[in-house]
């Protein structure tokens, strides 16, 4: 059965993330604390190690991250990114871990290409399936993501690669980092791991070329003064993330954009994020009336068990939403006709920032390619 209000199947560990933990919540945080010590420790000696050892791609290299768990728009970024440089004339491709895909015995596979995908979602990871509904270029996967450009470098002329969640994959040497941070939900408590949701300490931020603030609308700023006088030390730049259609399953998988009719209707919510505030948040904002919720881990395999519950609970609701990386694993499932839709999501910037991070990007790509030329006359 669906549950009314989002959010009990959240890991309990989140629950000690809070900044104000109750008094009897202290005990089980201290030990947290402790383990936090020895994760950040082992942090440092991965990123001094692959300082000494890291590799340099062959094309221009675009990282797009952040620092902490859960979701802060990467994915849209990414796609908001490439299809960006894609419209100044460059050849762009997008690589990714994959996260959640089945293991292959290849080092890097080919997800898609000209928008078609190559291989299923589980062979991809559903956020690269995912990104091939929406861009024309080149996606690939590969745990070592020198790999994955390796491979898209062997496809034809590629001027860019972006990296989908790379900030933390320090082997590769990139041009451009860019971090993004979550306005809403911005460092937490300010720990890392397990302790708060910290990948790195905040002082990483001085690794970034540029931060992105990713709004999304859903509440108000959890950035600290103290932890936005860090940021500043970098170009920031500000971005929304927003609704812009919802999307609707036709004819051999293709999804077809319909406006945003969600007010007054009857909806149940489906998603596997490792942080759905937001989507909820997004739901309410567009007025729909939130029946119940099916809320799965992050990256979650569907099942069919896990459909028929859904349909189960459709008999009291109009229509299913979910998110669009759960839409490419749901879609393969027998819902009744014109019932499953997704949030598409679509980030803008100020026409400032744009240029200021067109410049950024443009900007190191010709002084690579001045290195290069300088490199072949000696």
């Amino acid at each position: 059965m669906p549950i009314n209000e989002p959010s009990p199947n959240r890991p309990r560990i989140e629950r000690l993330w809070q900044r104000d933990l109750p008094a009897q919540l202290l005990p089980a945080w201290v030990g947290l604390a402790a383990a936090a010590g020895f994760y950040r420790v082992g942090v440092s000696a991965r990123h001094l190690y692959w300082r000494m050892m890291k590799r340099q791609a062959p094309v221009l290299t675009v990282s797009v991250g952040n620092l902490t768990v859960g979701g802060t728009g990467k994915t849209p970024f990414t796609l908001f990114l490439a299809r960006r440089l894609q419209s100044r004339g460059l050849r762009v491709g997008i690589v990714s871990r994959g996260y959640g895909r089945t293991q292959s015995e290849t080092r890097a596979e080919l997800v898609a290409d000209g928008g078609s995908l190559k291989v299923s979602p589980e062979e991809a990871g559903d956020e690269p399936a995912m990104m091939a509904k929406m861009f024309t270029g080149p996606i690939a996967v590969a745990r070592r993501r020198i790999d994955a450009i390796e491979l898209l470098s062997k496809l034809g002329p590629l001027d860019a690669a972006i990296l989908d969640d790379g900030f933390q994959h320090e082997r590769l040497s990139r041009d451009v980092d860019l971090l993004l941070v979550s306005n809403e939900r911005g460092f937490g408590n300010g720990w890392m791991l397990p302790a708060g949701p910290m990948r790195e300490p905040i002082r990483a931020v001085t690794r970034a070329d540029a931060i992105v603030v990713m709004d999304s609308g859903t509440g108000a700023s959890a950035i600290q003064p103290s932890q936005m006088k860090k940021l500043t030390a970098c170009k920031v730049f500000h971005a929304s993330v927003r609704p812009r259609a919802l999307l609707l399953v036709i004819e051999n998988g293709v999804w077809r954009e319909t406006p945003l009719g969600l007010a007054g209707r009857r909806v149940l919510a489906v998603c596997g994020l490792a942080d759905p505030t937001a989507f909820y948040s997004m739901l309410r904002e567009l007025d729909a009336d939130l029946i119940g919720v099916f809320e799965y881990p992050d990256h979650h395999a569907y099942t069919n068990a896990d459909w028929q519950a859904m349909v189960n609970a459709m008999r009291d609701t109009d229509m299913v939403i979910t998110t669009e990386k759960d839409l490419i694993k749901l879609e393969r499932f027998p819902f009744p006709r014109d019932s499953l839709y997704a949030l598409r999501l679509e980030v803008t910037m100020d026409d400032a920032d744009t240029r200021a991070l067109d410049e950024l990007i443009l900007g190191r790509m010709k002084t690579a390619a001045t290195a290069a030329d300088a490199q072949q006359k000696k």
